[in-house]
This record gives C-alpha cells, structure tokens and sequence, in this order.
C-alpha cells in the first residue's frame, strides 16, 4: 500500500505542477490543510475518496487514470518487462522488431 501511496502523491505532484497550481492554490481549491497536500504528494497519507474526487474535479482528470502509474516506472522495470515478453513473441514478430531497430 505504501508504494501505492507514493505513486499516487507523485502523480497528483506532477498534475498540479502541470496545471501551475502551487501546493496551497489547489488546497485551497480542494479545501484540505496545506500539510494535508503535502502529505499526500510526499506519500505519507492516503487521500479519502471524497479528495481524490475534488483533485480529479480541480485537475480536470479522469480518477481512474490517477492509478495508472506506467510512465514513472524506471527504466530498468521497464527493460525487465520488455524482456518477460520477448519469450511470448513470434518468430516472426522477433524478427519484424529486429528489422525496425537495426541500425
């Protein structure tokens, strides 16, 4: 649960500073305490759903997409899953990709 906190924080962190919101205009905005935000983006507390669904209102984002946390995973992760899947392709596939990155 923690990582989900953390990834969650992150991802609201990111939202608001694409939106050039500062911590207290969006508390504000969602009517929690500053620290509160904080908090939250840090990944020290879970939002209450009531929250979750004043930032997705405030952001203009879907709630649901809050959870889809793909575009932070590090590159490692993501090299690891590319390579769990290399073994469930087609020899024909394989080879198309090879054709498409060869330099």
């Amino acid at each position: 649960m923690s990582n989900n906190k953390k990834l969650l924080g992150k991802r609201i962190k990111e939202l608001r500073r694409e939106r050039n919101l500062t911590q207290e205009q969006l508390s504000e905005l969602i009517g929690i305490e500053t620290g509160s935000l904080s908090a939250i983006e840090s990944g020290r507390h879970f939002p209450s759903m009531p929250t979750i669904e004043k930032i997705a209102s405030v952001l203009n984002y879907e709630i649901v997409k809050f959870f889809d946390y793909n575009h932070l995973k590090n590159t490692e992760d993501k090299i690891s899953y590319i390579k769990g899947k290399i073994d469930t392709l087609s020899p024909e596939i394989i080879n198309l990709i090879y054709i498409l990155t060869e330099k």
